[in-house]
């Protein structure tokens, strides 16, 4: 299966006190890069997470979001608590008597306060295992995204492909009469610059310079290469960098193909093919 670079997922699961929520999303990056926001109270499972999360991925840029929202009570039920209150407002006055121009704490400030309205801290003994097995649910949905990404990136890919086949089928027939032609006028034109050499010798002499633009095998390479893209996305993986080097190798006979290309055919066929692999690289740089 091919794996794309981008995914995204996010689950909640209600835990004593609260919900845990856990969000992860990547983009292309060349290596492995997470990127790990954990609340405070639950820090300690961010090794595991890292863990958990290079078992499964190769690259990427990653951001794993973890964190825990405290139950709250229905309005009529709520109560400040009164003793924290208090505190709150020993500091506020501490500070302000040192710093008078420090901004007093406001009604905002308080309610948004920890613990302002009760114990609301986090079970941590049976938050851990509930927040690791919740992440492992989240990167189940987000390497499903990924693969979803990745199928359609692979289509794109292989459509590419072939309509390159298609542009070489066309092609290679008429190299054999455009190059014959070209070559016949090559002669003609010698023949008529240089009356004293020997026919013979101009046969020689293009001959020469017929091998030298013969695309044939330029042709036959880049068609391999085709191929080898195909057995890649068909054998899944890891495979963005595998196919980000056949781009690089079928650019080169393409730029080959219109460098040596006399023929105003091959040329533009030359030019459709070098356009066709960068749209194919665009996509390659998304895959894992």
């Amino acid at each position: 299966m091919i794996y794309s670079m981008t995914g995204y997922a996010a689950r909640t699961h209600a835990v004593k006190g609260g919900a845990l929520h856990v969000e992860l999303k990547s983009v292309n990056s060349r290596y492995l890069d997470c990127h790990f926001r954990v609340c405070d109270e639950l820090r300690i499972v961010e090794p595991q997470l890292r863990e958990l999360i290079g078992a499964r991925l190769g690259r990427g840029k990653l951001e794993c979001r973890v964190s825990f929202t405290p139950a709250t009570a229905q309005a009529e039920q709520l109560s400040v608590n009164a003793g924290l209150l208090e505190r709150l407002s020993g500091f506020d006055a501490q500070i302000r008597n040192v710093l008078p121009l420090a901004a007093p704490l406001t009604v905002n400030d308080v309610l948004r306060w920890p613990g302002i309205f009760g114990d609301d801290s986090i079970d941590v003994e049976t938050a851990v295992p509930a927040c690791l097995a919740l992440a492992g649910e989240s990167l189940d949905d987000f390497m499903a995204s990924r693969a979803r990404e990745g199928e359609k990136l692979a289509g794109v890919i292989l459509e590419r492909v072939a309509r390159m086949r298609a542009l070489a089928r066309d092609v290679e027939p008429r190299i054999p009469a455009a190059q014959a032609a070209f070559n016949e006028r090559l002669r003609q034109r010698l023949l008529d610059a240089v009356q004293v050499v020997d026919d013979e010798r101009v046969r020689q002499e293009v001959a020469v310079f017929a091998a030298r633009i013969d695309v044939a095998e330029e042709l036959a390479r880049l068609l391999t290469h085709l191929d080898e893209v195909e057995r890649v996305l068909r054998a899944g993986g890891a495979s963005g960098k595998r196919l980000d080097f056949l781009m690089q190798e079928l650019n080169r006979e393409a730029n080959t193909l219109g460098s040596k290309s006399l023929v105003a055919e091959i040329s533009q066929a030359a030019i459709e093919f070098k356009l066709l692999i960068e749209q194919m690289r665009e996509q390659v740089q998304n895959l894992e």
